[in-house]
């Protein structure tokens, strides 16, 4: 059975577990969801479905336009309380996070947002530009691995540096607040708009 990114996603947004339990759940289960549900409860690994119903579930959606209008951002960032959405530091961070999506054009939110055809293709392209450069079989793997997590970083909102400090990704960012607040925040989804995009003419 292949267990993709997007199972071991969906499983993880029911349940909070984390994502190598998750994907061991999947494979323990035999890719059945319920049965996966059933196998992290039974290992405890889901303060996760205790904590699903309150974890996650307040937050903002903040905006930014940027250049005189030429490009919007909207994002939702979720976290437990109305009391700490509400805060200076929650809605800076929200902020800084729509600014972050406007100025380095992320594509998701995280590696595991990434459909299992996309990386497919990207593992290829470096399979193939492995081969043509001759480099060892042998290492060809370490080779790819290493190109998909710079493909992270360019494609993945968490794992792209942050704008206003780049000692840190964003993921880093988001961790210090969760730190900082004693609640699960996550980045949801987000959408972005560039005046122009898309638009064919004819």
């Amino acid at each position: 059975m292949n267990i993709t990114p997007a199972m071991v996603k969906q499983l993880r947004d029911k349940t909070a577990a984390g994502m190598m339990d998750c994907k061991e759940a999947l494979a323990a289960s035999d890719g059945d969801f319920e049965k996966a549900v059933d196998y992290l409860r039974k290992k405890g690994m889901s303060a996760a479905t205790k904590r699903s119903s309150k974890a996650a579930k307040d937050g903002v959606v903040a905006s930014y336009i940027h250049m005189g209008g030429k490009i919007g951002v909207m994002v939702e960032v979720n976290c437990e309380t109305d009391f700490v959405a509400k805060t200076e530091n929650f809605q800076t961070l929200a902020k800084d996070i729509a600014m972050q999506i406007a100025a380095a054009n992320p594509l998701y939110v995280r590696p595991e947002d990434i459909p299992e055809s996309a990386l497919e293709r990207e593992k290829s392209i470096y399979r193939e530009q492995a081969q043509a450069e001759k480099k060892p079989e042998k290492i060809w793997d370490k080779i790819i691995e290493g190109k998909l997590n710079k493909y992270y970083e360019d494609v993945c909102l968490v794992k792209q540096k942050f704008i206003k400090d780049t000692n840190m990704t964003v993921e880093t960012m988001v961790n210090n607040m969760i730190a900082k607040t004693g609640e699960n925040i996550l980045i949801r989804r987000f959408a972005r708009f560039q005046l122009g995009e898309e638009i064919k003419e004819g």
